[in-house]
């Protein structure tokens, strides 16, 4: 009866389905243990409080991912560029009157709800979305792809400079993931060359007048230095997790330095996971997210339609890009930053989007395999050439 419902149900790739599950089952544990302290603290003793809010969200996202991967993935072209021209005006408000946290305006707090959520968040799903969408259309000639070249550059500048002036490193991954995107999607090495320069240019500019600038580039300089006693705080106890963690851990909610640890159950809480359950939850953990990567590729490879193939590329290359970022800032090998690990660290509506990223990979695959009518007008099935 589970497998019948299972099958009936959980439709696409069902090696994405496993590995999102076994994520998510590791998010609830990790952060139980890394909010411990915290929701004792803050929450005059109630240590779940976290586990529940947390829970709730995580099953939200998995019914997102669900409700996601039930929609034809052609409908959501349609509803991109409406989202790109919503999230405009969003990232303004935001860096004007948003919340501020850490002297970075990110958050706007949704009314009734009283939900934080993050504008960056639907302007970069809407940008992969509509970026896909373009380039699909434009795959027959050199030609048709000039044509895509100016809106896809004008909305990559506004939405990464944007999102920059608050949140550099999430414009930094959206940036990379555009160029990828155009990569294989054929557009000539020239054209890239005006992306990078736009990316620059808007990321000066970001530099200068934003929020984050001075920050940026004292954690690089710190990153870069040899001088430990420039090593910032959050660093120098991430490591100390790292160490002690061993190879099998210290045991499910045995971790000290989340008592010590900024962030442990989000910026950081790879550090957490390794400490608890050791070099083999580590590796355990980056296995689950190459192999995430690999099957969004698979669905790529075996789009029949350009925008499917394209779509799947983009939306995988950031996920599991932004979860190695998180990974490598916990264990030294990149400058702090403020991206969280995907599927794992304890956030709030970025949980539900990410859903909604996975969702749509899954309803990809299901396209591939026929599942969906072939009556919906737009992104035909003419396939990337690079795949070839």
């Amino acid at each position: 009866m589970i497998k019948e419902w299972i099958e009936n149900n959980l439709k696409g790739d069902p090696i994405i389905w496993a590995i999102v599950l076994a994520l998510s089952v590791l998010s609830i544990l990790v952060v139980y243990s890394a909010t411990g302290t915290l929701a004792y603290a803050k929450m005059g003793g109630d240590t779940e409080y976290y586990l529940v809010k947390h829970s709730v969200l995580t099953i939200l996202s998995l019914v997102a991912i669900w409700g996601a991967h039930k929609i034809d993935y052609r409908y959501y072209s349609k509803l991109s560029k409406l989202a790109l021209w919503v999230s405009v005006p969003l990232l303004m408000i935001t860096y004007l009157f948003g919340n501020t946290m850490n002297e970075a305006s990110r958050w706007l707090t949704i009314p009734v709800i009283n939900q934080a959520f993050q504008p960056s968040d639907l302007a970069k799903l809407a940008l992969f979305v509509t970026i896909a969408s373009i380039l699909s259309k434009r795959q027959q000639s050199e030609e048709e792809l000039k044509e895509s070249l100016i809106p896809i550059l004008l909305w990559c500048g506004v939405i990464c400079g944007l999102i920059a002036m608050s949140n550099f490193s999430t414009a930094v991954l959206i940036f990379a993931t555009c160029m990828l995107l155009m990569f294989i999607g054929r557009v000539p090495v020239k054209y890239l060359a005006m992306l990078v320069m736009i990316g620059a240019l808007s990321g000066a500019v970001a530099l200068t007048l934003g929020q984050r600038g001075q920050t940026v580039i004292s954690r690089v300089q710190a990153f870069l230095s040899d001088d430990e006693s420039t090593l910032p705080f959050q660093a120098q106890q991430s490591y100390i997790a790292v160490a002690s963690g061993g190879i099998v851990g210290k045991g499910p909610g045995q971790s000290d330095q989340r008592n010590f640890l900024p962030h442990p159950y989000s910026d950081f809480i790879y550090a957490i996971i390794i400490e608890e359950y050791g070099m083999i939850g580590g590796v355990a953990v980056i296995l689950l997210y190459l192999a995430l990567l690999y099957r969004g590729m698979i669905v790529f490879m075996q789009s029949e339609r350009a925008y499917g193939g394209l779509l799947s590329a983009a939306l995988s290359f950031a996920l599991v890009m932004q979860a190695f970022i998180n990974m490598g800032v916990a264990v030294g090998l990149g400058p702090i930053t403020g991206l969280p690990l995907p599927l794992v660290s304890m956030g709030g509506t970025s949980q539900l989007f990410m859903g909604i990223s996975i969702g749509i990979i899954l309803s990809v695959s299901r396209g591939e395999l026929d599942e969906f009518p072939s009556d919906v007008k737009g992104n035909g099935k003419r396939k990337v050439a690079a795949m070839a």
